[in-house]
């Protein structure tokens, strides 16, 4: 099974274009990012396919949330992504009120007949490992794009009591946010920091036990993409805002270290 790794656009600075021939000079199968405004989207299409990049599509709901999904789907399928990442829902619906928004949304997706991974990401309504175990189960044709940064930091743990709801999600789960998250923040201020060792492990047993569940599965590949983010996640000096480390190295130190690990588990 080949490992595509993604890059993402977040916290990048610089045009499309530089943005773009950057993530290709680095040797990422694809980017992954919002969708660009509608007097980028020509240019953005053609830099996508001027450097011969993939395209992960990134969608997040708002207002009425059914109508902005479709909406957003309709106009993501013009780009022919992999696939789409949705931060879907929110936390503050009702059971009843999640259950409606998804059934719908499930059968918009079909319509569209693209693949979605609905996000497991704060806010939303899988924002913790149980709430997303109760949407699974209701929806088996439901599948994530797992960041398990956030259920770390919401939950204040390393999840030692949500061994269950983390099989189901990672059975579930066709595409995953590489970020290094701890009890108290969804982001370390790097993941190669050995004060951080302990939740470095534990985030690579999880990604190990995705790619095996995808392997065995007999997927043809499995995506990946590095996602430590810009200060707001990055930790900064206080009174300069300086951050802590440089976020290119960082993303970039968390891919190569994931395509290391991943030739020793799968002998490539």
């Amino acid at each position: 099974m080949e490992l595509r790794q993604i890059k993402a656009l977040w916290g990048m600075e610089g045009m499309y274009e530089e943005q773009f021939s950057r993530a290709a000079a680095a040797g990422y199968f694809g980017i992954e990012a919002p969708l660009p405004s509608l007097s980028d989207e020509q240019s953005f299409k053609e830099a996508l396919e001027r450097h011969n990049l993939a395209f992960i599509a990134q969608v997040c709901t708002q207002g009425d949330h059914l109508a902005s999904f479709e909406e957003q789907m309709v106009r993501a399928a013009s780009f022919k992504p992999l696939f789409i990442v949705s931060q879907s829902a929110r936390d503050s619906m009702t059971e009843a009120e999640q259950d409606r928004f998804y059934e719908s949304a499930l059968a918009v997706e079909k319509k569209i007949n693209i693949a979605v991974g609905h996000e497991t990401h704060r806010s939303r309504a899988m924002f913790t490992p149980w709430t997303t175990a109760r949407l699974l189960k209701q929806f088996p044709d439901l599948r994530l794009t797992a960041d398990f940064s956030h259920w770390v930091n919401v939950c204040e743990s390393h999840l030692d009591n949500h061994e269950e709801e983390l099989a189901l999600a990672i059975d579930r789960t066709i595409h995953v946010h590489g970020r290094v998250g701890f009890p108290q923040g969804p982001q370390v201020p790097h993941p190669a920091a050995p004060e951080y060792k302990a939740e470095l492990v534990l985030f690579m047993k999880w990604w190990q036990q995705i790619f095996d569940n995808q392997a065995m599965k007999g997927k043809a590949f499995a995506t990946f993409t590095a996602e430590f983010g810009p200060p707001g996640y990055m930790p900064t000096e206080p009174f300069t805002n300086k951050p802590v480390a440089d976020l290119w190295e960082v993303n970039q130190w968390m891919s190569d270290y994931i395509s290391a690990n991943y030739a020793e588990w799968f002998n490539e």
